[in-house]
């Protein structure tokens, strides 16, 4: 919506991860230390734990991105809450192996066949699981026996998982002891700081092309930072705001008003997601304030006056553009009919 107004090859602060966003600072840096440390050890459990939004799959990604796929051969499940019968198939769907009708003693010879052959031609085998701490420990412990597989004395198969930091609590159990001794390379990612936050910020923008239009202040950075801690995906939702609420205003700057004024509509929207359960629902334009908020004086009322006037003024703005898109659509599709 914004890309083609501020001259932008592709949007820069999108959810889904895209390794092309990676941005080294120093907490990615040691994860992918500890990442690549247990990919030379060509064995075992890599564990990689943080927060919702931390950037866990978008520094796996990464990772595989340096890998040569003629050496290795990588799949990925998304755990749901998996049983231990379960979690065998999901993996051999994974690897696009057929699992219908088969018994468990027949799956393990299929998938055990399938990282034979891989060894054979010279490939390691890595299995990728998010979302890890939806595991539960029979489906870990069924991982566990994946990796007593050996050819000769190579493991040919290694897992890597990623989790929500509740994870830690689950491996302390007492039944996955023999889980635990197997992982060997563990790495909790943290947030990032302010100044890393800035350098995010401006590293995703130029990825797409930036030119420095919209330009963002020292303390709209700082305030970003103060907004989001610091959490990956908490400054793409942020910033993706900023960046639709400049193009509808016609900004070319990103200043400390600009940064509040879209952080207070994120938590006012957040807020309504968590109503009280009343059901009543304020809507995002005129969402109920208290006294308190205007001061019980004129020149507060005329100021959220003022805001809610901009707030129209925006939307309209708004329907305006995606009404002139869809025109455009609709013609263009008409135009193809005729040619056709």
């Amino acid at each position: 919506m914004y890309n083609e107004f501020y001259g932008l090859s592709a949007s820069p602060f999108q959810l889904t991860p895209d390794p092309r966003f990676f941005f080294e600072s120093s907490v990615h840096r040691k994860a992918m230390a500890h990442l690549l440390f247990g990919l030379e050890q060509s064995e075992g459990f890599i564990v990689i734990t943080g927060e919702i939004g931390a950037g866990k799959t978008t520094i796996l990604g990464h990772l595989l991105d340096t890998l040569d796929p003629e050496e290795y051969v990588a799949a990925k499940i998304v755990s749901p809450h998996l049983g231990g019968d379960d979690m065998l198939r999901a993996v051999a769907g994974a690897f696009n192996l057929q699992f219908t009708n088969l018994d468990k003693a027949s799956l393990l010879r299929r998938i055990e066949s399938f990282l034979v052959e891989n060894h054979r031609q010279g490939k390691r085998t890595l299995l990728l699981v998010d979302e890890a701490q939806n595991v539960p420990p029979p489906a870990l412990e069924e991982l566990r026996m994946l990796s007593n597989f050996q050819v000769g004395s190579k493991v040919p198969l290694q897992s890597f998982l990623l989790a929500q930091p509740q994870f830690r609590r689950t491996l302390a159990s007492v039944d996955l002891e023999q889980f635990r001794q197997r992982i060997i390379a563990s790495y909790h990612l943290g947030p990032m700081g302010a100044a890393e936050t800035s350098e995010y910020v401006q590293h995703r923008l130029a990825v797409v092309g930036w030119k420095g239009d919209p330009d963002f202040t020292e303390e709209a950075l700082a305030d970003i930072f103060l907004h989001t801690g610091g959490v990956p995906r908490k400054i793409n939702t942020l910033c993706s705001r900023i960046m639709l609420f400049c193009f509808l205003d016609e900004l070319h700057k990103v200043d400390r008003e600009v940064v509040r004024s879209v952080a207070e509509d994120l938590a006012r929207e957040t807020n309504q997601v968590l109503d009280t359960g009343d059901g009543r629902s304020s809507g995002v334009m005129l969402s109920p304030h208290r006294d308190d908020e205007t001061g019980g004086s004129p020149s507060g009322v005329y100021d959220r006056i003022d805001k809610l006037e901009k707030t129209v003024q925006r939307h309209g703005r708004a329907l305006r553009y995606f009404s002139s898109v869809i025109e455009k659509n609709l013609l263009e599709g008409t135009s193809g009919e005729g040619d056709a």
